[in-house]
């Protein structure tokens, strides 16, 4: 009983965390049918800016954590209008391997001026456990999900009940009709961008203080959240949070009753299943064509 409740709060949690990042894979998708594929450099930046503002510069969590954030949407607008953009104009796929650079440079940048060495992010959160049917459970894995389900619900009142929301819908339905209605499109598909980075980044400081921060870290975290936006589908927003949720609660009982020699064979194993069986994910639909 001890065995399966771990894994089933830690698959929770991870699946939680793989649920937010592959959000961002969708919105941009939904936006402009492209991704940043260096949605995982967001995730370990998130977690290294606030790193660096709570335990170098001092800064209170309320103060470091929205300042973090704030850095991560910058660097996803600059991937948008840097690594994205100039290609997307010329109607080249080359932005696909410019964002795979861009994320491979961040990495680096982070390692020569962070160092290589992990880092623990402290939080109240993990200092002790709670006991949940005789298992001891970290707060912080708790907290994971509430937070990532609490933000889809969020981005869904934002995208269905406000002005700026339903603008980037419109943008979504019929990018030509958005901008003749007087949408800037160029602004809404570099915001999806920047919401996209943010989202990483909320993954990479709730992932932190149970890990450890370091230039590399956010490298499996964006393949295995790309594999669950596959898994979902990238055009259902919330089958991809319950495919993070699936990828994260099979992961975690493999790796605990299997062990983790497993745990890809079985994951990517499945991912492989459903896309013979549904090739637009669990939850995705085909896109209608054009005659």
């Amino acid at each position: 009983m001890t065995l399966l409740i771990t894994a089933l709060v830690t698959g929770l949690g991870l699946g939680a965390m793989y649920g937010l990042i592959a959000l961002g894979f969708q919105i941009t998708y939904s936006v402009c049918s492209r991704v940043n594929f260096a949605q995982g450099s967001m995730v370990m930046l998130g977690a290294v800016l606030g790193y660096v503002l709570t335990q170098r510069a001092g800064l209170p969590v309320l103060v470091a954590y929205p300042l973090a954030l704030l850095g991560c949407a910058l660097m996803g607008m600059l991937v948008e209008v840097l690594l994205v953009r100039p290609f997307a104009n010329r109607g080249s796929e080359a932005w696909l391997m410019a964002t795979v650079a861009g994320g491979i440079l961040l990495d680096n940048a982070v390692l020569f001026t962070f160092g290589n060495e992990p880092r623990s992010l402290p939080s109240p959160l993990v200092g002790q456990t709670w006991q949940i049917f005789g298992t001891g459970v970290y707060p912080q894995q708790l907290l994971i999900p509430v937070v990532a389900v609490g933000l889809a619900v969020a981005l869904h009142v934002l995208f269905r009940r406000t002005r700026q929301g339903r603008a980037l819908l419109a943008v979504v339905q019929n990018p030509e009709a958005a901008r003749l209605m007087g949408i800037n499109t160029t602004a809404m598909i570099s915001g999806s961008f920047a919401l996209s980075a943010v989202l990483a980044g909320i993954a990479g400081l709730l992932i932190a203080p149970l890990l450890s921060v370091h230039s590399d870290m956010g490298t499996l975290f964006g393949i295995k959240a790309f594999a669950v936006a596959i898994l979902g589908g990238m055009t259902s927003a919330s089958g991809v949070m319950l495919a993070g949720f699936i990828y994260g609660l099979v992961e975690a009982l493999v790796t605990t009753y299997l062990g983790s020699s497993f745990t890809y064979i079985a994951v990517f194993a499945l991912l492989i299943v459903v896309l013979a069986v549904k090739p637009n994910g669990l939850f995705g639909k085909a896109a209608l064509r054009k005659v």
